[in-house]
Order: C-alpha cells, then sequence, then structure tokens
C-alpha cells in the first residue's frame, strides 16, 4: 500500500507498535545513561556513559527519521 506521497509503502500496524516499543526503550537507555555520566567521578567512566548516551540517542533520531519518511 503506497501513502499520499506515493514513494513509500505504509509501515504496517504491527511494525508500528514494535517501532514505537524501541522508540520508548532508546529514550529510555538514552536518559538512564546520562544519569549515570553525572554519577561517575572518573573521567573515563563518565564519557563512556556519555557515549552510550549518544549512541542510543542517535539510534532514537534514526527510527524517527525512519518514520518521517513513511509518511
Amino acid at each position: 500500500m503506497q501513502n499520499n506521497m506515493g514513494n513509500m509503502p505504509e509501515i504496517e500496524s504491527k511494525n508500528l507498535t514494535i517501532i514505537e516499543d524501541q522508540l520508548k526503550h532508546e529514550a529510555l537507555a538514552a536518559k538512564k545513561s546520562e544519569v549515570y555520566a553525572q554519577y561517575f567521578a572518573d573521567p573515563a567512566l563518565k564519557s563512556c556513559a556519555q557515549q552510550l548516551a549518544n549512541h542510543h540517542r542517535d539510534n532514537f533520531n534514526n527510527l524517527l527519521n525512519y518514520l518521517d519518511t513513511h509518511r
């Protein structure tokens, strides 16, 4: 089935649910990683936790961009 723009197929309901769940998981993982980064005194651990937060934020944004291409 095509969307209004005619270039990308619509995402099935089950797949939308899966993506929605993954968006929630990525947002939570990013938030937790940011909180952990604040607790660490060791600069190496703080940096690692911040990199992990950035990774999860990137995953979240990539999923959103994917959804935007299927509007």
